[in-house]
Parts: structure tokens; sequence; C-alpha cells
């Protein structure tokens, strides 16, 4: 039994800023049982492997004590755990994984020096060969649970990228391809680019919210116009118009407009 005050988040995670225990905790108040939650896995000095919902909620209730399972682990072999359990399954996309896998590098590029001394070459050599600073990358996306491609363009996304476009990798509103392209960018035309995706993304979910319905109905653009027209004077303030910077005008009809639209008739209001 430990007290939560005695736990913590690996340093990994508290220095990238972001974890996503969110989804972890909302699973941990559905549970009706406190009395006998599964233990939290940490390692002996207190660094938390599993359980970071159950482990702050028990912080958010006051808790002095919750039961965990401990395992001598040192922080690099802890944040590779970390990173198994934590798969797409469970809510860390290959950003993530890779971001926090990155700072497993200097463990990776010792191990390899070892491995390389004890097999009498390179003996007192601080410096990795080529192949071996490839092992030291798939090593890294092994450890992510993603492709060594992704590895290079993670480290380059981390230097270069727009803080807002980091945020948004986090939260998978983009994806590491095009995140990569847009480095090689100035931080304010990166910027404008993910304003313009974003644009287009809004745009798409709202055609999507919103289908075409049957292909075959042709409206006349004219006698749309007097339409809303009409409905304005009716009724000020029913139609609603926003703005944006697409370079492309959607106009989204209700079905009473449509309907009033289709067969000449008065239009009713809320279009």
């Amino acid at each position: 039994m430990r007290s939560p005050k005695e736990l913590r988040l690996h340093g990994a995670l508290e220095k990238l800023g972001w974890i996503r225990m969110v989804d972890e905790l909302n699973e941990v108040r559905q549970l009706k049982e406190w009395q006998n939650p599964e233990p939290i896995r940490i390692t002996t000095n207190g660094t938390i492997l599993v359980g970071f919902g159950r482990w702050r909620l028990a912080t958010l209730e006051g808790r002095h004590e919750i039961p965990c399972l401990e395992y001598p682990l040192s922080d690099d072999e802890a944040l590779q755990v970390i990173l198994t359990h934590h798969r797409p399954a469970r809510g860390w996309n290959a950003f993530v994984r890779i971001a926090l896998a990155l700072t497993l590098q200097p463990y990776f590029q010792q191990k390899a020096l070892e491995n390389m001394r004890a097999g009498g070459k390179y003996k007192g050599s601080t410096n990795l060969p080529k192949a071996d600073r490839i092992d030291v990358r798939q090593e890294i996306a092994r450890a992510a649970g993603t492709g060594p491609g992704n590895v290079d363009k993670v480290k380059k996304i981390l230097v270069h990228a727009h803080p807002s476009i980091i945020a948004a990798l986090q939260n998978d509103r983009v994806k590491i391809n095009r995140a990569s392209e847009w480095c090689k960018l100035s931080k304010s035309d990166q910027i404008a680019e993910f304003a313009h995706y974003e644009e287009e993304r809004i745009e798409q979910k709202i055609l999507r919210e919103f289908p075409a319905g049957d292909a075959n109905v042709l409206l006349d653009p004219g006698h749309v116009i007097k339409t809303l027209e009409v409905i304005e004077a009716q009724h000020p303030g029913s139609i609603v118009i926003r703005t944006s910077r697409s370079k492309r005008t959607v106009v989204l009809l209700g079905q009473d407009l449509l309907q009033a639209s289709e067969s000449h008739k008065e239009p009713t209001s809320n279009a």
C-alpha cells in the first residue's frame, strides 16, 4: 500500500507536458467498487507504469493509501513498459509515442556502444558508426510501436514545427507526414497552412453532417436567393451567415427552405 502523494509521473511525460489521462479517469469514475480496486503498477521509486487514471482519482478524492504492484525497473526500462502498454488501443497515437520514445535515444546509444565494445570493435570510441545509428533509430521505433521512417520525421517536427501544429499532432488533428512537409516552411507559413487545413477539415465535417440528399434535385440559384430574401424580410435574423477563409463558398439549405424552393410555396422561418 502506498500513498498517492508518493507516486509520480515519468519524467519524460512531465517534460513533454502532455499525457492522456482523461479517458482512463472517466473509466475509473464508472467503477462502483473501489473497496477492491486493481493495483496500480509502479516502479520501486514510485514512477507510475499503468493506472494513471486510478492514481489521479485517488489523489482528487484524498485517499491516504492505494494498492500497488512494484517492479524493479530503471527510468529507461519503465518508459518502455509505459509505451508498450499505451499503444493505439489505449489512445496514445504514433506521434505521442515516438516523441516519448525519442527521450530514450541516449539509453539506446549507450547500449549500442557497449555492444560494440563487448565485440572488440571501436574500443574507447564515443561515436556511433552510421549502421549503429540506424539500429538506434530502429530501437526507438520498436519502443514506440511504429515504423522507423516516422522517427526522423518526428525529430524534425519537434525542432521545427509551430507549437500549434505539435498540439494538433498530439490530439490527432494532423498526421505526421503532413506536419513533416509543413516543417519546410517558415513558422508563419506553417500556421497559415494549418489554418487552411483546419478550414477544409471543418468544411468536410459539416458536409458529412449535412448530406447532399437526392443528387437528382436541381435548384435554381436565382429562386433560392429570392426565397432567402423573403425569409429574411419576414423574419429578420433567421438566416445565419458565417464567413471563412476558404476559396469555395458552400451553401447549406434546411429542409424547410429546400421544400419551399422546390414547390415555390411560401417559405417558413428557421431556414
